[in-house]
């Protein structure tokens, strides 16, 4: 496991936006139910919200400290930083693949695949 980079600042460049918080670890539904982790399979295929962390100077849309919802692979691999409110995993997301934007942190994530589950078992 690689220690986190230590920095004080993350500045984004043009129209980019740096997120943090993406959650790939289980989930809980609006209804309460907790479903686990369905991260690298086809159940996983689905949008994710994340938090704003950084702008860059032209971004108009969204701002730091904002909740986006980012369709599914338009974000970037994570690099984990540690500043001075704690550590972070940020990543990259594609502005214009950018679904909903929110105030307040999403208290249930009912967004669902349609993509099929296939085990490698059943493919043959």
């Amino acid at each position: 496991m690689f220690k986190p980079i230590k920095i004080e600042t993350v500045q984004a460049l043009k129209d980019h936006v740096l997120v943090s918080d993406m959650n790939f670890k289980e989930r809980k539904l609006s209804s309460g139910i907790y479903l686990l982790s369905d991260d690298g399979r086809g159940a996983g295929i689905r949008p994710r919200w994340a938090e704003v962390y950084a702008t860059g100077p032209e971004q108009k849309d969204v701002q730091p400290g904002q909740w986006i919802l980012v369709s599914h692979g338009r974000w970037t691999r994570g690099v984990t930083i540690e500043d001075q409110s704690g550590e972070h995993t940020i990543r990259k997301v594609d502005p214009k693949d950018i679904l909903l934007v929110s105030d307040v942190e999403p208290e249930g994530d009912d967004t669902l695949s349609t993509a099929t589950q296939i085990d490698s078992k059943d493919r043959w």
